[in-house]
């Protein structure tokens, strides 16, 4: 394959149905983890105009006020009463309790090796985590970028500015690549959403839009466009609306945003919506963990970390690395290491990175990764963002 080639990444803002549905989800876990740390959750949510569904399996003795969740998040989104209201919406909702047969306290901090080795994971499933040396956060700079442009939209600066918006928009980053290496932005598309089609002229809008979003990231994150850069700004005329009156919102559906916008391998399932427990999402979370130390440890300029995981059993049957011939050393060499000194068991996985008490902080809760991104978070303090041993990688 040819190591010249331009790549796209997208990203969308809070108002966005998919991402409405994956704070919700998420928010639901925060809140049974707040109450109680061994609560075993899983919440799905599916949105369209003015209806919002929720389903719940658990094991918890937390108390269960989902619906007024749901409702705080879609306020804190802030549509507008017209495009979605959080008090006069319909809210249904499916429980099943599952307490009586799975409801199981673990202490997995005063665990023995031998009793985390017998914690086995209930799903089966590969994940992959990924790191390059791109950008800081050491993540593909064209999500970085689409990540950071959302980010601006959503923030209440431009909401202050620029009131006609509503918080359902778009971004897209292209960025041109040389003998493997960015080279430069070739494309920025942004799409925003407003009040009412005549709120405000396109043109209006497109000035704007790149004063206010687009100029500020990238002299903030200092990347510049150049005279060939194709900025699009609704490249399709005004979007009047949006949110779920417009398009319909499942928890889960944009995994590639979640992840490394498409520029490396991801597992595929759903982050959102799943307690600490569930090897599908915390071991996407401990192989970046892997991936980002090795890279922050200079044995390679890129990295994929793939793990395999069966029903049953508590360590992955598969540790696969990729540096994909930017490594120092072999890459059957890295693996070795990474199994010396990471915990790839479930068990250790949620002991080790402090899953179970994430929830307990407001700041860093799972809610927050609903949006934006789970990986490459410098604005969060997610264990599975430090670089503690990449010493011992060397």
């Amino acid at each position: 394959m040819s190591n010249n080639f331009i790549f796209t990444s997208e990203s969308v803002t809070t108002g966005h149905p998919d991402k409405l549905c994956d704070q919700v989800s998420d928010a639901i876990i925060d809140h049974f983890l707040n109450q109680d740390p061994d609560s075993r959750i899983v919440a799905e949510c599916a949105v369209s105009s003015g209806i919002l569904f929720i389903s719940a399996h658990y094991a918890s003795r937390a108390r269960l006020d989902i619906p007024d969740i749901a409702r705080h998040v879609i306020n804190d989104i802030g549509y507008s009463k017209e495009v979605f209201d959080a008090n006069a919406c319909t809210i249904m909702t499916s429980f099943m309790d599952h307490t009586a047969t799975d409801y199981l306290p673990l202490d997995l901090e005063n665990m023995d090796d031998a009793a985390i080795d017998r914690i086995p994971g209930r799903q089966q499933v590969s994940v992959f985590g990924y790191a390059c040396d791109q950008t800081p956060a050491l993540m593909p700079l064209p999500i970085w970028l689409a990540h950071r442009l959302a980010d601006r939209l959503d923030s209440p600066k431009v909401g202050k500015k620029l009131p006609y918006l509503l918080p359902d928009g778009e971004t897209q980053v292209g960025i041109e690549y040389q003998n493997g290496k960015p080279l430069r932005i070739h494309s920025i598309t942004l799409v925003a959403t407003q009040t009412s089609a005549d709120a405000i002229e396109l043109d209006q809008l497109r000035e704007d839009l790149l004063a206010e979003v687009i100029d500020p990231v990238l002299k903030k994150e200092k990347y510049q466009t150049d005279e060939n850069t194709r900025i699009f700004i609704n490249p399709g005329g005004a979007r009047i609306g949006g949110g779920p009156t417009v398009h319909s919102g499942l928890t889960g559906r944009k995994t590639g945003i979640d992840t490394y916008g498409g520029f490396a391998r991801h597992s595929g399932a759903a982050l959102s919506g799943k307690d600490p427990m569930r090897i599908d999402r915390v071991g996407a979370y401990i192989a970046r963990y892997a991936a980002k130390n090795v890279v922050a440890s200079g044995i390679a300029r890129e990295c994929e970390v793939q793990l395999s995981y069966s029903i049953g059993v508590a360590s992955p049957v598969s540790l696969r690395v990729r540096t994909f011939g930017t490594g120092e050393v072999d890459d059957t060499v890295i693996a070795s290491r990474l199994e010396e000194n990471i915990d790839f068991r479930l068990g250790g996985i949620v002991r080790d990175l402090k899953l179970k008490t994430l929830s307990t902080d407001s700041e860093n809760g799972y809610h927050k990764l609903a949006v934006y991104g789970h990986m490459g978070r410098t604005d969060l303090d997610m264990p599975w963002e430090m670089t503690d041993k990449a010493d011992a990688l060397k």
